[in-house]
């Protein structure tokens, strides 16, 4: 598999490292695939590996404050930051870069989000987003799992972020170490009935009214964490997109466990990646 290591620098100076996968000589279209918060890169370099064995470049990257030589505590950023400068670097820097590919995406969680966040999404060609749910508590089930991330982003996450200056997020078993203001953005937006489409500094309700693409919504049977009306409000936001929505469950992979993390595990690539790259595929025959 060809592999490159790329330095991508954000409008504020930051320079974010990113791995593209694939031969740039042979590939029908470039993928970016948007981490889900607290997800380094690692988790989707299997699946970027599948899309090139595929025909296409997938680029990996981290979001500023997760990425290595980074620390959470040193990077004040919230998730308007990751959307406003990483995401919009990514893509813009994807466009330059490679500009007679067309450039699709992936987006895991608030990978996305940022969709429907950032103006470069004008120029994607189709999107995929994969448990990409308003997170609000009153939609994770069962009640048990609800108290416990209830604890973790009301009480614990808060209290580590004003106390600590981040979150001990390794230590706490949500994914890798978070900047502070990302945890209390994500802990004042769970109590709000549309979760941030009710904050008014995000003017999310407009700047999801800004893309114009077809976009595929994928949720699972077994994620505790985005039940399908919880994917339906984040996607209902995208009015001038096209919105397919599609639900899976462990059925549809040999029985396998999926969750809210599971999709990007290679025990899936038999089974559910093919939908992905299958869709990739067809907005690429659309274009043309």
């Amino acid at each position: 598999m060809t592999k490159s290591s790329h330095a991508i620098t954000c409008s504020d100076g930051l320079i974010l490292r990113a791995t593209l996968f694939g031969d740039p000589n042979a590939a029908k279209a470039l993928v970016l695939l948007n981490p889900a918060t607290g997800v380094t890169e690692r988790m989707y370099a299997a699946f970027a590996s599948y899309l090139a064995e595929q025909g296409f470049l997938a680029l990996t990257y981290n979001y500023r404050g997760v990425q290595v030589g980074t620390p959470a505590k040193a990077v004040d950023a919230g998730f308007s930051t990751w959307a406003d400068l990483d995401v919009e670097a990514v893509t813009h820097w994807a466009a330059r870069e490679f500009p007679d590919l067309p450039l699709l995406a992936v987006g895991h969680s608030f990978g996305g989000h940022a969709f429907g966040l950032c103006e470069s999404s004008r120029l994607l060609s189709g999107a995929v987003m994969i448990t990409s749910q308003a997170g609000c508590l009153r939609f994770i089930r069962p009640t048990a799992e609800r108290l416990r991330v209830t604890a973790l982003l009301k009480l614990i996450g808060p209290f580590c972020a004003r106390v600590l200056g981040y979150v001990p997020g390794r230590k706490l078993g949500i994914g890798e170490d978070l900047p502070a203001k990302v945890m209390l953005e994500w802990s004042r937006w769970t109590s709000l009935p549309n979760y941030f489409f009710d904050d008014p500094t995000m003017n999310a309700v407009e700047r999801f009214r800004r893309p114009r693409m077809p976009v595929l919504s994928i949720g699972f049977e077994d994620d505790p964490w985005a039940p399908a009306e919880a994917i339906d409000l984040m996607s209902s936001h995208l009015t001038e997109c096209t919105v397919e929505r599609r639900q899976y469950g462990p059925a549809d992979s040999d029985g396998q466990a999926i969750g809210h993390l599971g999709f990007f595990r290679d025990r899936h690539a038999s089974t559910l990646w093919p939908v992905v790259s299958q869709w990739l595929a067809q907005r690429i025959e659309a274009r043309d």
